[in-house]
């Protein structure tokens, strides 16, 4: 066939003949004429165009076209599998085992032997596989067969979990050990107390009681920081609607510290008039208390803890807690926001500290969209730098009274 169009002969046989039929009965022969060359002329002027034929159609390829793109419209990783080989493979599961996969056997590509039971199983199921994708990675793969050759694998990833789960069980089993030992203090000196009766020295007394008294005091901070974990944790996705003058707020912290450790131990350099920001009133004295008492404790106690307050910057607004102690190692910088992470536990303890103070500062600073830095020199001393972002006029709240 060549697609050429077919020529009307019949059609035109039939019109002279239907022509000769009207001549013999005696019809107009210009009218016979005229109507033979009309019905041939509208056979071969009005000619149909032949079909044009269907294309051949590969059912495989759609098919496998199909799967794809269904395969491609899912969010987390899925793999197919075909006798052994993997046939097709998402773009999420390919960023994580990479492109190479695609014809690859899922034995070698899975690699890992837990994974590779999987496969040889019978019958669908789920393993957790832990270092799948590197060695503190854990990601779920679940099996579920299409037919007696192939079947899907879904990956999930499960790092961020475990990671939670891991940091959970650790902040507990601190957390008991921090309470554990000045509990086991106290009980043990009132033990000997009581054991010891009118046998034991009005001086021995008076050194147990204030050895209790330090120790239940220090238990007490270590819950009283507990809670405020607790509770800044829960409040971190709220904004703040309040909107604070930190220049008030910083003095009246300030003083408080000075009334104890003395005036010449806290220098300020503060802003000239208010400067607003928006926040929770009572965490940011938290975090301007913690941060000076930081610097008290762990700076000269012969040289100032300085506190600067300076506006216009990108950020906002940069509070700056600067002591001149012995300064921090390079290396403990990056964990320093951990809870109950020490650089040194036996100083931290004998001032008083309690691991928490600069974890509860890193979470009230990102609550206020903030921005916390710390560096440290050794023999030189610590600066601690919060940016906090400044409301502007359009948008701020009513002021909150720092009475």
């Amino acid at each position: 066939m060549t697609g050429e169009q077919p020529k009307p002969w019949a059609g035109t046989i039939l019109a002279l003949i239907g022509g000769g039929a009207m001549l013999s009965t005696g019809s107009d022969p210009l009218l016979v004429l005229g109507i033979v060359v009309l019905w041939s002329a509208s056979l071969w002027l009005f000619r149909h165009e032949p079909p044009t034929p269907l294309p051949d159609i590969d059912t495989a390829q759609i098919v496998a076209a199909t799967r794809e793109a269904v395969l491609e419209a899912v969010g987390i990783p899925l793999i197919l599998i075909e006798r052994g080989r993997i046939a097709a493979a998402n773009a999420p599961a390919r960023a994580a085992l990479g492109e190479h996969i695609l014809g690859q056997d899922a034995r070698i590509a899975f690699r890992h032997p837990d994974a590779m039971q999987l496969l040889d199983r019978d019958e669908d199921g789920s393993v957790s596989v832990s270092g799948f994708l590197g060695s503190r990675t854990l990601w779920q793969l679940t099996r579920r067969r299409i037919d007696a050759g192939a079947c899907l694998i879904e990956l999930l990833d499960r790092t961020s979990e475990a990671d939670v789960s891991r940091a959970q069980t650790d902040f507990v089993a601190n957390a008991s050990h921090e309470l554990r030992t000045p509990l086991a203090a106290i009980i043990g000196y009132v033990e000997t107390l009581q054991d010891s009766g009118a046998d034991i020295d009005a001086t021995t007394r008076e050194r147990f009681h204030a050895t209790v008294l330090r120790e239940a005091r220090r238990m007490q901070a270590l819950v009283s920081d507990l809670m405020s974990l607790s509770q800044v944790e829960a409040e971190k996705h709220d904004l703040p609607d309040q909107t604070v003058d930190l220049v008030r707020l910083v003095e009246r912290v300030a003083g408080e510290a000075q009334a104890i450790a003395g005036r010449d131990r806290i220098s300020m350099d503060l802003a000239g008039g208010p400067v607003d920001v928006r926040g929770d009133r009572t965490q940011l004295e938290q975090l301007v208390r913690n941060l000076i008492d930081n610097a008290l404790k762990y700076g000269d106690a012969q040289r100032p803890v300085r506190i600067t307050l300076r506006t216009g910057t990108r950020r906002g607004v940069d509070l700056l807690v600067a002591d001149e102690g012995a300064g921090i190692a390079p290396e403990h910088l990056p964990h320093l926001t951990r809870r109950f992470y020490r650089t040194d536990p036996g100083r931290s303890r004998g001032a008083g500290g309690t691991g928490l103070g600069l974890a509860i500062v890193k979470h009230i600073v990102e609550r206020h969209r903030g921005q916390l830095d710390i560096a440290s020199t050794l023999g030189v001393g610590t600066t601690v730098t919060v940016a906090l972002p400044v409301p502007t006029a359009a948008v701020a709240p009513p002021a909150a009274g720092l009475s």
